[in-house]
This record gives C-alpha cells, structure tokens and sequence, in this order.
C-alpha cells in the first residue's frame, strides 16, 4: 500500500500487454520515466515499486503492475545479477551483494540486493550516463588543482548517499582532460564509465575482474599507471597498500564514510595497532594531499540537496598536526578555517552562505553545522 499523503505515480509500460509478471527492463523503464530526478529505485516485498525523488519514496502504478511478491523480487533480482557468480556467491553466503546492471541507452546502475526476513529486496542507485562536472556538482573550483598533482593521497569523505562517487569521477574526468597518463580505477562496482580522453584508462570491477581491492592494488603497482582510484578504502589491508602506492610516487584517489578531516585521520589511524600508529600518522602526514569532505543539506525550496564541501590542503603546517596526534582536530579545524589563501574551506562558512543566499533555511543549517550554537552567533540569531 501507499505512504500516507505520497499519491502514486502513474506510468506507462512499454511492452505488450500480455499475462504475467512484466520484464524487468520495461519496468525499469518506465520507473525511470516516472519523475524528473529519480535517485533509487526500490523493490520490496509488499510493496509496489518505488522510486526515491528528493528523498522521498512514491509508489508506481501501471495496468498490469501490481504489489511486489517475494518471487517478484527473487526474480528481479536474478534479472539483475545475472550469471555474476561471484555475486550469487556472496548474496547466498554474506546475505548481500553489489552488482552494475546498465540500461543501453537510458541508464546505469549500482546495486544492492539483499536478504530480509527470508525474501529478496532490491535497491538500484541510478548513475548518470554523463560523467558530471564541476559546475553541476557546485565542486570548488580551486579543487582542479588536483589534477596537476604528481603523487600522494586525496580523500573524498563524507556519509552514505553524499555524491562521494560523482565528486571522484569529476576529479577523474579532469585528470583524464588534462594529463598524458595511465589511470587505473578499482571499483565495486563500476559507476561511471570513462573513455580514453588525453589519457588511457582502464576501469576494474570487484569480483568481476579482480577477487579483492588489495590484490587489484598490488597488480596495479605493476601496471604502470600514474593515477590509481579506489573506489572505498575499507580494511587495514587496502589502507597500508593505499599508502604504499603514494610513497611509491602515484596519485591515489578514492573515499572514505567519515564526516570530517580530523574523523578521516583518526580512522585511518585506529584501523592499526598501537606500536604502529605513531608511524602511520607520520606517513599519512607526508602522504595526504587534500581531504575533501561534503554533506549534502536539504534545500528550503524542497528541490534537492545542496553540497557543502570543506577542504583540507595538507601542507608542511597541516602535516604536522596530522602526525602529531591532534586528538580533538581543533588544531586541523582551526587550520581549515585560517586556510582560505591556500584554498581550504571549512563547513560552517559554507553553510552560512547557503543560508544567507536563501538556499537553506535556519533550522537545518543549524542541523548540519559542526558548531551548531557558532553558527548561530555568526548568523546573528
């Protein structure tokens, strides 16, 4: 059944209108169809398909279409996974698993399917079919000095569902303009595709192509490449191989799910034992280049998000706080917000202008701020 107050969507199947269920590409179709700005698509047992539009959930309704069974969603999903053994492996051992599943000609997906109370339920994040650019994410530009970079170590951080991976590919896409170079990106799964432009790149997919990120790294330091990207940084392992490829003169891309600089270092450096992280702090220090990290706030008009980005330029100065044990982060916070010269930018600055422009209202500024009560006394409420 419907949310309250959500009114379904209706759409139109194209295919024949013929008895029993309908194929998985036509609906899929039509639920992309359904709405402008359609971010997930969700089949779950129960329920009929929804589609996620500015974060919220609508029900699609068609002739012929009607509340999802648990066979409706174990077949949909074997529509999507395929004969992705490694996948089947992995959803029938560990209860879940990711998967890219394309649409020639309308749209790219990341998977997640997964197990609950016994049936199948699906979620498809849509991936443009374009590689984004600065302007449409509302990236800094002093963020494409990235792209000149020789070596070391950029971080995109942020929660789930923050455009970390958008924000990757057009730091990528930049690179791929401007640089005479091998790339190599390891993902899980691939998003977006890239084409050889001024450089040549060569995307990999867990599973599909490589059985790990760390062994996909070890491989890549034989492959020659300049720019390596991992897609998520998730164990010791990759970390320590992450490292490895910096100090060995790569550029290494790639994210982490931390909400800040000094959240970012410190999870880096509790993923290793004790004797060892006094010198893993000092090989992040000389390693790091720039930690990004982005919310995404609700917009006061109700159309979307708005990315908040701050930025962390590591210099001498800055190094020397990450490697000294700035537990708190004042130190790197008060950093970020004396570094507006070397380019750097701290949240709540962000989020003050967002409010002052009109584009976030008070109440969930205030929400998302790092100093809450600062913000407050800066915005003179």
């Amino acid at each position: 059944m419907a949310a309250p107050g959500i009114a379904p969507i209706q759409v139109t199947l194209d295919t024949p209108s013929v008895s029993g269920p309908v194929p998985t590409h036509a609906l899929l179709a039509a639920m992309l169809r359904a709405a402008d700005q359609v971010s997930d698509l969700i089949f779950s047992p129960g329920r009929p398909p929804q589609v996620e539009v500015y974060g919220q959930l609508i029900p699609v309704q068609a002739p012929g279409l009607r509340v999802m069974t648990a066979d409706d969603t174990r077949r949909i999903a074997s529509d999507l996974i395929g004969n992705n053994k490694q996948a089947i492996t992995t959803l029938r051992e560990q209860g879940s698993c990711d998967v890219s599943f394309g649409l020639p000609g309308l749209a790219r997906f990341r998977v997640n399917v997964f197990i609950q109370r016994g049936s199948c339920a699906v979620v498809m994040r849509v991936i443009p079919t374009t590689i984004p650019d600065f302007a449409s994410l509302g990236l800094p530009p002093q963020l494409r000095q990235i792209a000149s970079l020789r070596d070391g170590i950029v971080l995109i951080t942020g929660p789930r569902g923050s455009g970390k991976s958008s924000t990757l590919a057009a730091l990528l896409d930049c690179i791929n303009q401007e640089q005479t170079c091998h790339i190599i990106t390891i993902e899980d799964p691939i998003e977006f595709l890239h084409n050889h432009k001024n450089a040549t790149i060569h995307q990999r997919e867990l599973h599909s192509d490589t059985p790990s990120f760390a062994l996909a790294l070890r491989a890549a330091l034989r492959q020659a490449p300049k720019v390596i990207l991992l897609g998520e940084m998730r164990d010791r392992e990759t970390m320590e191989m992450v490292l490895e490829a910096a100090e060995t003169g790569h550029l290494v891309l790639s994210s982490l799910n931390t909400l800040d600089a000094a959240k970012t270092v410190e999870r880096i450096v509790g993923a290793f034992d004790g004797p060892e992280r006094g010198a893993i702090r000092s090989r992040l220090a000389k390693a790091f280049r720039y930690i990004v990290s982005q919310k995404l706030i609700p917009r006061a008009d109700g159309c979307g998000c708005a990315a908040v980005i701050e930025i962390l330029k590591v210099g001498p100065r800055t190094g020397q706080y990450i490697e000294h044990d700035d537990h708190p982060g004042q130190l790197l916070l008060q950093a970020i917000k004396n570094g507006a010269a070397e380019g750097m930018q701290h949240f709540d600055a962000e989020i003050e202008k967002l409010v002052r422009a009109g584009i976030v209202d008070l109440e969930t500024a205030l929400a998302y701020a790092t100093d809450a009560p600062g913000l407050r006394q800066t915005l003179g409420q």
